[in-house]
């Protein structure tokens, strides 16, 4: 299956997913979907602006669909009239039911800033700093209904400078783990890849900050 016959639907919200969609569309993928957050005030004067994916997807051409939950029936419904190959998700900032993660023919995989099990959850970023890592990275795994606790398809470490902040980094993971998203694509398409379990015992989480 060639690239353009790859049916993609793209979830994602901030920058950080941005990179990762802009990835998709510059190396051919057919993303017939964006699904983001919905817009949201921002800044002393509550301005409702869209979120980066969304901007992303309307200047390409691609359709944009902000449900409040995806567990509603019509987001449900939305996708399931896609039928989409795989979908692809990157700080998203919501759990897919288990309804949603069957639907497509690949399954759903996700692009998470961190080298799971450690860092699961909302701020792995933050944490990898805070707490004085020397690396870190992005894995893409299998999305199950738990919190960033499928199986492991792909790793690609990052190291830390000493000196750098948040957004910085973060721009890092996202050009490394845009990069590691088009490989894995790819690969897990031509039954490449042999996923691994994630190790429990090694597991840490990280909440919203």
């Amino acid at each position: 299956m060639g690239r353009s016959d790859l049916k993609i639907v793209f979830m994602g919200t901030p920058e950080f997913s941005a990179t990762c969609l802009r990835a998709l569309i510059d190396n051919g993928y057919n993303v017939m979907l964006a699904v983001s957050q919905p817009d949201k005030p921002v800044g002393r004067k509550h301005i409702i602006t869209a979120p980066p994916v969304k901007e992303l997807a309307l200047s390409c051409g691609i359709e944009v669909f902000q449900p409040d939950s995806m567990k509603s029936d019509e987001a449900f419904e939305k996708l399931s009239s896609l039928s989409p190959d795989l979908v692809v998700t990157a700080a998203y900032g919501k759990i897919l039911p288990k309804r949603v993660l069957d639907i497509p023919k690949y399954g759903c995989i996700n692009v998470h800033a961190s080298l799971l099990p450690k860092y699961r959850g909302a701020s792995p970023v933050q944490n990898a700093i805070l707490n004085g890592d020397e690396v870190t990275g992005v894995t893409i795994m299998n999305m199950d209904v738990g919190m960033d606790t499928g199986d492991i398809l792909t790793t690609v470490e990052v190291p830390i400078d000493i000196n750098i902040h948040t957004d910085a980094l973060m721009n890092e993971l996202a050009v490394a783990g845009s990069s590691l998203l088009i490989d894995t694509i790819d690969d897990l398409v031509e039954g490449k890849i042999t996923p691994v379990k994630q190790d429990e015992s090694l597991a840490t989480s990280c909440p919203m900050i």
